[in-house]
């Protein structure tokens, strides 16, 4: 045997054998399904340890989001809440979770991420060192042979999370694409730092219109720092937020669901979810408010209102120099402004992150709802309302009874 030969013979050796440690390994991946608070609370030790070390924007993942759900629904009495949330071990160790809940409406049964009317980014935990696609596709068929459905629905997915890199080849990009603004407060020495990287001109405004408040009165910031603190942040944003909506003809998935103002107000005071809620004040009165979730050094801005009586002084951009102050001051790593992109968080944000919903059709019935529905009409539907006149939108919703 010649030594070119050998030595060929050596690597095609290697590469088998590297082949059969990912498939050895593959193999010993045990996938499980989660339907009970008793059974999650059998796993939740396994969870945190997974979600301490994940990277990337979890806390919809996160095993305290998961507990508020389960809190809630069970408070509420709501015997439709079906949860699935599915693990994938290797051994003693859980390498992987998907958190879903079936929803059953008269057009099919989907699958979506738990607490998915409450939620923003859809997303799964997974383990550095487990290929994303081959965990997915182990995840989805153990989630629909045990609650079987007729599509999966992943809304609001970013670019850069491990569920974009592990979705299936047929999944289906649906509705228009979006973006999450972002600051990422760790690439600057201080607050001062960052602060210099906004535009001149703005900054130069952003002085301007808070010394005419000033002049009228005293302008501070106010962070809550109990719980009916928070909840007063809570509920006046909730009701800025939905009469703003009204007001515009418009509305949110979260919005339409009436036990989302309950939901919201049953999390101050939680030990598993830490809130940040934040108040502009003007004249002691709020003109911008803010209050969101502080997780894996990440500030996740969930609800903010402002007062547009005041819109030519530009209460939310001041208000987001305060919030970015006050993540900075607690040595969080970054802010993420989350869905939509707009005017007055693009001033503050570093960068913008792509985001994008995904449906997976199951069933035929599945396929065909997502193709005319998701795909076809609702879109349609939406960007016809969009270009009518905010007070024909205003009236059509009124007498339709819902918002988009």
């Amino acid at each position: 045997m010649s030594s070119l030969s050998a030595f060929s013979g050596t690597g095609e050796r290697r590469r088998a054998g590297a082949a059969n440690r990912v498939e050895a390994q593959a193999y010993a991946l045990r996938a499980e399904v989660v339907r009970t608070r008793e059974a999650f609370d059998a796993a939740a030790h396994r969870w945190e340890a997974l979600e301490s070390q994940a990277d990337g924007a979890l806390l919809f993942q996160g095993s305290g989001w998961a507990r508020a759900v389960f809190d809630f629904e069970a408070a509420r009495g709501n015997t439709d809440f079906d949860p699935v949330v599915v693990t994938l071990s290797e051994g003693q160790r859980l390498v992987a979770v998907l958190p879903l809940e079936r929803i059953r409406t008269r057009s099919r049964t989907v699958l979506a991420p738990m607490g998915h009317a409450f939620s923003q980014y859809s997303d799964v935990m997974i383990a550095a060192g487990i290929e994303p696609r081959d965990a997915m596709a182990r995840l989805l068929r153990a989630a629909i042979a045990d609650a079987p459905c007729d599509a999966v629905s992943f809304l609001k997915v970013r670019s850069d999370s491990m569920l974009a890199k592990g979705m299936p080849d047929s999944h289906i990009i649906t509705g228009d694409e979006q973006g999450a603004p972002y600051v990422a407060l760790n690439a600057f020495a201080d607050h001062a730092a960052y602060f210099q990287t906004i535009k001149t001109k703005t900054r130069k405004n952003l002085r301007n219109a808070r010394n005419r408040l000033e002049r009228e009165g005293a302008v501070t910031h106010h962070v809550a720092t109990t719980p009916d603190e928070t909840l007063g942040v809570i509920e006046r944003t909730l009701s800025g937020r939905a009469g703003r909506l009204k007001e515009q003809g418009l509305s949110s998935r979260a919005f339409r669901d009436h036990a989302f103002a309950d939901f919201c107000a049953s999390l101050p005071g939680r030990g598993d979810l830490q809130l940040l809620a934040m108040s502009l004040r003007h004249r002691d009165e709020p003109i911008a408010e803010q209050w969101g979730f502080i997780h894996k050094q990440r500030y996740y801005a969930f609800i903010a209102s402002r007062d547009f009586s005041n819109s030519e002084e530009s209460p939310g951009k001041l208000h987001l120099d305060e919030v970015t102050r006050a993540c900075a001051e607690r040595g969080l790593d970054g802010a993420d402004l989350m869905v939509p992109v707009m005017p007055y968080k693009l001033t503050w944000a570093t960068g913008v992150v792509r985001v994008t919903d995904h449906a997976l059709p199951v069933t035929p019935r599945g396929m065909l709802v997502i193709k005319l529905w998701d795909k076809t009409l609702r879109p349609m539907f939406k960007n016809a309302m969009l270009g009518m006149p905010k007070g024909l939108r205003s009236f059509v919703m009124k007498v339709a009874g819902r918002g988009l």
